[in-house]
């Protein structure tokens, strides 16, 4: 685990304060923590599903010399049912809270809803959300840190890696969450 304090200005924290530097971590420390919350946060659902790595992209933090962010991206490729989304939400938030990360903020969109957590006390934000078709996205986005290369992420997809294309809406069936029937509560 990264062990730095928050650098306001950047990361999506939406401050205004100029960024200053305040800790040792740089971009490809917080990029591969990034990329472990992403894969630790996918292999928590049981039954598994199928994900890709989404174009990420870093850079600069505005007004704020020698520091930059990075964002990760995954989609989730297996269909889910309208009638599972809020359970695979659930699962995915009640697996943020047990790791110990804030949940910040819940969308209960009908259509689109969303959770929102900050892991690593403000260092790195993430969200998981429900898009076209129902498609689930995970973003993982660092505050600011020192600036360094950065490299592509290196855990492994589940599934088709469809890094570097355009990936396509969700396109595996699950009989577990594909199904249309809703779920059973005893």
């Amino acid at each position: 685990m990264l062990a730095v304090a928050f650098v306001g200005g950047c990361g999506g924290s939406g401050g205004s304060d100029t960024p200053e530097r305040s800790s040792d971590v740089n971009m490809k420390e917080a990029a591969d923590e990034a990329d472990r919350l992403i894969g630790e946060t996918l292999s928590s659902v049981n039954p598994p599903l199928e994900w890709t790595h989404d174009e990420s992209d870093s850079g600069a933090c505005p007004d704020a010399q020698g520091l930059g962010d990075v964002t990760r991206r995954a989609v989730v490729m297996t269909q889910v049912s309208d009638g599972r989304r809020g359970a695979l939400l659930g699962v995915i938030e009640r697996a943020w809270k047990k790791s110990g990360y804030k949940i910040t903020k819940v969308n209960s969109d009908k259509e689109f809803p969303a959770v929102y957590a900050d892991a690593n006390d403000g260092v790195l934000k993430m969200n998981l959300s429900v898009g076209y078709k129902g498609q689930f996205f995970l973003e993982v986005q660092t505050a600011c840190v020192d600036k360094s290369a950065v490299a592509q992420p290196t855990t492994p997809a589940k599934g088709v890696d469809y890094r570097g294309k355009k990936v396509p809406a969700p396109n595996v069936h699950s009989d577990f969450w594909s199904s249309p029937e809703p779920i059973a509560t005893h």
